[in-house]
C-alpha cells in the first residue's frame, strides 16, 4: 500500500510569534549534515516494517522554512526516497516556502529536483498585518513568488492566509482573499489565528498586551471565508482548506483519513495503522541531537504510544469530520468491525439533536453550525 512521507526542516530566518511548530530561528544551518541525517533515516525505515516494500504516494517538506535549503539538497533527499521506496506514478510532492526566500531560479531548481507542488505562507497582503504577524516578507514578494512559481512550471500552488488577527476588519479579510485568488493558485488555505501555549503571542495575551478578536467577529470572518472562496472558484473541502475540484492536498488527506504516514526529521511524528488501531511515535526535537542520532543508526525516535481500537475509532471520526463531506458509515464499519452507532451512538445523539452533525446518503458530516463549533464537536470523540 502506498503511504505518505513527511520531511521536517526545522530552521527559519525568524520565528513567527504565533507559531508553535518545531522551528528554530538561525542565521545559518548545517544543511549538508541534516540532509545526510534525513537520508540515513530514510535508509533505515525502508528496511523495517511497515514501510519495507511500500511505495510513496505523497511527500511534504514542512518546517520551519524548507525553502531555505538549496534545490540540490532537496534533490538528494528525494533521490534517496525514490531509490529506497519508489514513487507512485502520480506522486504529489509539496514544499513549503516563504515568499521572501525564493526567486525564479531557485523555484526552477526545486521543480527540476522533483517538487511538483509549492505552498507559500502568504498570510496577508496588508503590510500592517504582516508586521504584526512577524512575517519577514512583503505582499509584493508574495505576488512575485507566486508568478515566478507558475512560470517555473508549478501547476499546483497553494497560498496560506490567516484571518481573525487583532486589529483586522472584515473588509481586510475580503481584500486578502481577493488578492490571493487573483494570483491564480489551485488551492488556498485560510486559517483562523489561534493563540497556542508556548508561543510569543500566547505569552503576550496572558499579559494583557494582545487581545484576540471577539468570538462573534471571528465567526463573521469565517463565514465570509466560507462564502467568498467558493464564489471565486475554490470550493471548501476541509475546515480551513479550499481548492479547485480535483486539486485537494492529497498529502493532508492522508492525515484527515487517519491513514499511515512516516515522518522523518527533527520532531517529526509518524503513524502506522494496524487493523483497527495502530502505533504512533515521534523523533528527537532538537536538530543537533536529531542529526547525531539519525546519523549513527538511522533511528531518532524518542517516544511512542500504542493506539488502541477505541482511541483509533474516535480519532477517525474527528479527523474525518474536518472534511466537508465527512465520512461514509460503511467505511467506519469496515475499519472498526462495528457500526458508528454501536460505538459512538450515545455521545453523538446530542450532537445530532443540537444541529451540529447531520446524516445523509450514508455519510455523517458537520452542519454549517457544526463548522463554527467544530472544536466542541471534536472534543466529544477524544
Amino acid at each position: 500500500m502506498p503511504f505518505s512521507l513527511y520531511i521536517h526542516i526545522p530552521w527559519c530566518q525568524s520565528k513567527c510569534p504565533y507559531c508553535d511548530f518545531n522551528s528554530h530561528a538561525a542565521a545559518a544551518w548545517p544543511e549538508e549534515n541534516y540532509a545526510s541525517a534525513l537520508i540515513a533515516e530514510i535508509d533505515r525505515r525502508a528496511a523495517d516494517p511497515p514501510w519495507d516494500g511500500q511505495s510513496i504516494a505523497t511527500i511534504f517538506f514542512g518546517g520551519g522554512t524548507p525553502s531555505l535549503f538549496e534545490p540540490r539538497s532537496i534533490g538528494r533527499i528525494l533521490d534517496a526516497a525514490e531509490r529506497r521506496f519508489g514513487f507512485t506514478r502520480d506522486a504529489e510532492i509539496t514544499l513549503e516556502a516563504n515568499p521572501g526566500t525564493v526567486d525564479g531560479a531557485k523555484l526552477a531548481g526545486f521543480r527540476a529536483a522533483g517538487i511538483n507542488r509549492i505552498s507559500f505562507g502568504a498570510q496577508s497582503f496588508n503590510p500592517a498585518i504582516l508586521k504584526f504577524l512577524g512575517r519577514i516578507h512583503s505582499a509584493d514578494e508574495t505576488r512575485l513568488a507566486a508568478r515566478a512559481a507558475l512560470r517555473a512550471g508549478f501547476t499546483r500552488l497553494n497560498l496560506d492566509v490567516i484571518f481573525a488577527v487583532p486589529g483586522q476588519t472584515l473588509a481586510d479579510v475580503g481584500i486578502d482573499l481577493a488578492e490571493a485568488a487573483a494570483l491564480g493558485p489551485d488551492h488556498i488555505s485560510a486559517y483562523n489565528l489561534t493563540f497556542e501555549e508556548g508561543t510569543a503571542f500566547f505569552t503576550e495575551m496572558k499579559r494583557g498586551r494582545i487581545r484576540p478578536l471577539e468570538s462573534d467577529d471571528q465567526a463573521e470572518m469565517y463565514a465570509l471565508v466560507r462564502e467568498e472562496l467558493p464564489r471565486r472558484g475554490y470550493p471548501m473541502y476541509e475546515i480551513s482548506n479550499y481548492a479547485a475540484p480535483g486539486h485537494e492536498a492529497r498529502h493532508n488527506l492522508t492525515y484527515w483519513h487517519a491513514e499511515s504516514y512516516l515522518g522523518i526529521g527533527a520532531g517529526a511524528h509518524s503513524y502506522a495503522r494496524d487493523n483497527a488501531g495502530g502505533r504512533r511515535w515521534w523523533n528527537e526535537r532538537m536538530p543537533a541531537r536529531y542529526i547525531a542520532l539519525a546519523s549513527a543508526g538511522g533511528i531518532a525516535e524518542t517516544g511512542a504510544e500504542t493506539v488502541d481500537a477505541a482511541t483509533a475509532a474516535g480519532e477517525f471520526v474527528f479527523l474525518n469530520l474536518r472534511l466537508r463531506n465527512g465520512f461514509a458509515l460503511a467505511d467506519f464499519a469496515r475499519r472498526f468491525g462495528a457500526s458508528f452507532d454501536a460505538i459512538h451512538g450515545a455521545r453523538a445523539a446530542r450532537l445530532f439533536e443540537g444541529g451540529l452533525l447531520e446524516r445523509a446518503a450514508g455519510r455523517i458530516r458537520l452542519t454549517d453550525r457544526g463548522l463554527e463549533l467544530a472544536d466542541s464537536v471534536f472534543a466529544e470523540f477524544v
